[in-house]
C-alpha cells in the first residue's frame, strides 16, 4: 500500500518513512507528493496543529488518487504562553531556518527558570479533498540552555526528554520513534490504514 505524505521537510519524511518500517508496517510504503509546477502550497491559516494538518491534507490531495497524509507539528513553551505553537517554522519570520529560529528561542528564554515545553504532532489523512482522520502525539520534555546532539532537525537540539536523560537531537532513530510526537501520531496513523485501507 502506498500512501503519499505532502511535505517538502526531507527530515520528516525520512523519520516517516523509517517509522513505517520500524514499527512493523512494511507493507506501507510513504512516498512524497510533490503538487503540479505553479501549484502553490496551502496558506496554514489554522489556529491549531490539528486545523493546519487539515488543510495541508485535503488541500494536497486533489491532486493526488491516493491517500495523503499530512502533519503540523511544532513548539509549544510553557514560559511563552504555548509559543512558537503553529508558527514553529517561522518563528523567526517567513523564510526563516532553524538556526535562526533556535536562537529566537534561546533568546526569549533568557532567564526563565520554566523549562518545561512539548513537542506536538497532528497527522490527518485526506483522499480527494476530505479529511477522513486526524491523530495527535506529544512529548514532554524541558528547553535547554543551548544546543546538544547532532541528530534530527527543527528544535531538536534544544529540547531535553528526562526518561532517557537525553536530548531529541541525541536519540537513536529507535528511541525517536518510540518516544517521539511524530512517532506516537504516526503510530496511531500506521494502525488506522492498516485496519480502514487495506
Amino acid at each position: 500500500m502506498r500512501i503519499l505524505i505532502a511535505t517538502t521537510n526531507k527530515g520528516k519524511l525520512r523519520e516517516f518513512q523509517e517509522a513505517a518500517q520500524q514499527l512493523g508496517y512494511p507493507e506501507i510504503e510513504i512516498a512524497p507528493l510533490t503538487l503540479p509546477p505553479g501549484v502553490p502550497a496551502p496558506d496554514e491559516t489554522g489556529v491549531n496543529f490539528e486545523e493546519n494538518a487539515g488543510i495541508k491534507a485535503s488541500y494536497s490531495s486533489g491532486y493526488a488518487d491516493e491517500l495523503v497524509i499530512a502533519d503540523d507539528s511544532g513548539l509549544e513553551v510553557d514560559a511563552l504562553d504555548g509559543a512558537p505553537g503553529v508558527y514553529s517554522a517561522r518563528y523567526a519570520g517567513e523564510g526563516a531556518n532553524d538556526a535562526a529560529n533556535n536562537a529566537l528561542l534561546l533568546e526569549r528564554m533568557h532567564g526563565q527558570t520554566q523549562r518545561s515545553a512539548r513537542f506536538v504532532c497532528a497527522i490527518a489523512i485526506a483522499k480527494q479533498g476530505s479529511v477522513l482522520a486526524t491523530f495527535r502525539g506529544t512529548i514532554e520534555g524541558e528547553l535547554l540552555d543551548g544546543p546538544r546532539g547532532d541528530g534530527g532537525f527543527g528544535y531538536d537540539p534544544l529540547f531535553y526528554y528526562p526518561p532517557l536523560g537525553k536530548g531529541t537531537a541525541e536519540l537513536t532513530s529507535d528511541e525517536k520513534i518510540a518516544v517521539s510526537h511524530r512517532g506516537n501520531a504516526l503510530r496511531q496513523v500506521l494502525a488506522w490504514l492498516r485496519e480502514h485501507a487495506a
